[in-house]
């Protein structure tokens, strides 16, 4: 594989070596290259404790940029970071609380006088039936992964308008493209975050800021231990153990993908360093097998769904009726969205154009 050595610090220590692949990512991005190297960035990681936003920590760390890393509020998380790297700052914040993630941001401020990549790894899920789920529970997963989402925008957004640029990487997952049984609230959040995050994007587009939403498919660890990090669940239901409960169908999934040989942490952290770096990154990238197959298989499913029902209007205005068929495929047959039959006493006339028909009646 091409490879070409750090170009703003090529002395910077490296697990392996400091040399790393030349590009992930197609050339439309304009990602950093041997003809474009990359200049040295300042990253502020939310869910750096986490195995990926570990792993980016760790890849922006060895190819010579300057990371603040953000853990979870726990003991000993801060002390952990800050033993990664001398250009590592270890901080600790709850997302939820936004007096804590504006005391983050003051601290990367102070410390390397600018921040030019956001990362949003956090996340916070719970197994369980939608019905079983207790308020509290919907609220806390609504709280870390939506509210905390608003909070790190609302309070970075004004630095990024200010100075004309700087880029938001938020990670989703599956979860936000599809509805999965036993993590109805859960997928909510993510829905809603990646609502949010869309929005967002075509808001500060003009200002020069970048928005990309990562969604990988279920990944394995960079280093010893279990292959793959499950969500962070707490079991929930009246009924947990039922072998056809909706958590027991969440239960299993997760424990059936392990099997599927998921996507590497390491190549998505290197992927993530690249969209930091490029100058026209995608809206959304999806990343592993898992990914891809899942939102390729919503997207067939949301079509076949439009070609079943194909009336498009039914406008009910002063003067009568209109109905609106769309032929499909190249056979010219109409399909049936409702029994015309039932129709009928509309009397409308039909005129076939460029492979629409236009039934109407009514005053004319």
């Amino acid at each position: 594989m091409d490879t070409y050595q750090t170009a703003h610090n090529p002395e910077s220590s490296t697990q392996s070596s400091n040399i790393y692949p030349r590009t992930y990512l197609p050339a439309s991005s304009e990602p950093p290259s041997p003809s474009k190297p990359s200049e040295q960035a300042v990253w502020l990681i939310f869910g750096a404790t986490g195995h990926l936003g570990r792993s980016i920590c760790r890849v922006a760390l060895a190819r010579g940029d300057c990371v603040t890393a953000v853990g979870r509020n726990l003991p000993g998380e801060e002390a952990v970071m800050q033993g990664w790297h001398q250009m590592c700052q270890g901080l600790v914040c709850d997302v939820r609380v936004r007096d804590t993630v504006s005391k983050v941001f003051a601290s990367a401020m102070d410390r390397w006088g600018k921040v030019d990549i956001v990362v949003n790894c956090t996340g916070y899920g719970i197994i369980g039936a939608c019905e079983d789920q207790d308020e509290h529970e919907i609220r806390a997963q609504f709280e870390t992964n939506l509210i905390g989402a608003a909070n790190i925008f609302q309070l970075t957004l004004p630095y990024f308008r200010g100075r004309g640029s700087g880029m938001y990487i938020v990670f989703s997952c599956t979860a936000g493209t599809l509805g999965i049984p036993g993590l109805g609230p859960y997928c909510a959040t993510k829905w809603a975050v990646e609502g949010l995050t869309e929005s967002l994007m075509y808001e500060v587009e003009p200002l020069g800021i970048k928005v990309t939403i990562v969604v990988p498919g279920l990944s394995r660890r960079d280093e010893l231990g279990p292959r793959l990090i499950p969500l962070l669940t707490k079991q929930a239901g009246r009924e947990p153990q039922a072998t056809n409960s909706p958590a027991q169908h969440a239960t299993r999934m997760i424990d059936w993908l392990k099997y599927k040989e998921p996507t590497s942490a390491i190549r998505i952290a290197e992927i993530t360093w690249e969209l930091g770096h490029s100058a026209h990154p995608p809206l959304r990238l999806f990343l592993g097998d898992h990914a891809v197959e899942a939102v390729r298989d919503r997207l067939r499913s949301t079509i076949e769904e439009v070609r079943s029902y194909l009336l498009l209007y039914l406008n009910v205005c002063l003067g009568g009726w209109e109905l609106f068929l769309v032929r499909t495929g190249t056979q010219g047959m109409l399909t049936r969205v409702w029994q015309i039959e039932d129709w009928k006493h509309l009397n409308f006339r039909s005129e076939d154009e460029e492979g629409i028909v236009v039934a109407r009646a009514g005053n004319e």
